[in-house]
């Protein structure tokens, strides 16, 4: 089976979807998108990319009853299908394998240089005067 990768937002539209369960439709992926991710995505780009999803064998979708609420109107829901849950577990390692030997502001950790912030630290100090340069020996 070939390997689908996953954009940023096809990835958090997914996780949206697994944590809302059967709850999972158009306004409230918005709403989880807004409060956890802060990302503020109209309803027809989550729709795209549902549409998108549901494409590539990674979510379903079903039509639930129409409710007064919505004028007759029946909310399409969606839930995340094993191929789903699969990218997203790829997608989760790739972004570890990545971090790896990297302490959380993206420095090298475990160098025996020092890390990049501590070399710049150390050069704003010698520019700001704060230490004189060491004698350099011929």
């Amino acid at each position: 089976m070939e390997r689908r990768r996953l954009g940023e937002l096809e990835q958090f539209v997914l996780l949206a979807v697994l944590r809302l369960g059967d709850d999972a439709w158009g306004a409230e992926i918005q709403r989880e998108l807004r409060s956890r991710a802060k990302r503020n995505v109209s309803i027809g780009t989550i729709y795209v990319t549902l549409s998108r999803l549901e494409a590539k064998g990674m979510v379903m979708s079903w039509l639930g009853e129409p409710t007064a609420e919505r004028g007759g109107k029946a909310k399409r829901h969606f839930r995340v299908e094993r191929a789903g849950r699969a990218a997203l577990r790829a997608a989760r390692s790739a972004h570890r394998r990545m971090w790896e030997g990297l302490d959380p502001d993206g420095e090298p950790s475990g160098s025996t240089a020092g890390s990049g912030a501590r070399r710049r630290r150390r050069r704003r100090r010698f520019r700001a005067g704060g230490r004189s340069r060491p004698p350099v020996v011929v």
